[in-house]
């Protein structure tokens, strides 16, 4: 039985993730801030285990590796993110926001990864999957604004490339993918995506991933995302 170590799994995309893996017969890992207060993450069918994370608490995420030192984690999928001021034009930049936007979406997945990589490498797939958004990328930046919520992403996708280059020798891939804008609790009522059918197309990209792919940003609907 393959195993997923998700973050940000109470609602949105990260709850999709966990509700599709623990159906397709996967052993569930799923964090949240409070899991008392997930109702429907603890509702969710099949082989879960809920544990308690705020990814911005650098030390918590560090208790819950020893918590699972003994594991095979197959996926470490870092799914949870903040938008922060994504729509604030130059000169309107919230740069006490744009720190803990920074801490999250950045930063904590490197976290993650330099925690969980021994139970990575010991796992039978050897994935590190991040979330990213097309946002993120340099070269389709034609609208500007959303300095925050870009930058943050940008450098999730530098990243990225540099752990697929350092943990090529433990067999590791390293991808990060665009979930598409999806309707969820952060991108919206008027998104175009049902979280069903992006989790979907995320994990098709995931159970098609070899070592060729590390490195690569990739969009849940398979095309790729240039920098």
């Amino acid at each position: 039985m393959p195993t997923v170590l998700i973050t940000g799994a109470n609602r949105g995309l990260g709850l999709e993730f966990a509700r599709q893996y623990a159906a397709a017969g996967w052993q569930v890992l799923a964090t949240c801030r409070d899991p008392q207060s997930a109702t429907e993450l603890n509702a969710v069918a099949g082989e879960i285990q809920v544990l308690p994370l705020d990814v911005s608490d650098f030390l918590a995420i560090e208790t819950v590796s020893r918590i699972l030192h003994a594991e095979k984690i197959d996926l470490l999928l870092n799914n949870a993110g903040l938008p922060g001021s994504r729509a604030a034009a130059f000169g309107e930049t919230d740069y006490e926001d744009w720190s803990e936007v920074f801490r999250v979406n950045t930063q904590a997945p490197l976290k993650m990864a330099e925690c969980f990589v021994e139970q990575v490498a010991n796992s039978d797939k050897k994935l590190i999957v991040s979330l990213t958004s097309r946002l993120g990328s340099i070269g389709e930046n034609t609208e500007g604004e959303q300095y925050i919520y870009r930058s943050t992403k940008a450098a999730l996708n530098a990243i990225n490339k540099s752990m697929s280059v350092d943990l090529a020798g433990r067999g590791i891939t390293t991808v990060v993918i665009h979930p598409g804008w999806a309707r969820t609790d952060m991108g919206g009522p008027n998104a175009a995506v049902d979280p069903a059918d992006s989790v979907t197309g995320m994990r098709s990209i995931i159970d098609k991933l070899t070592p060729a792919d590390a490195g690569n940003i990739f969009s849940y609907n398979g095309s790729s995302i240039d920098w």
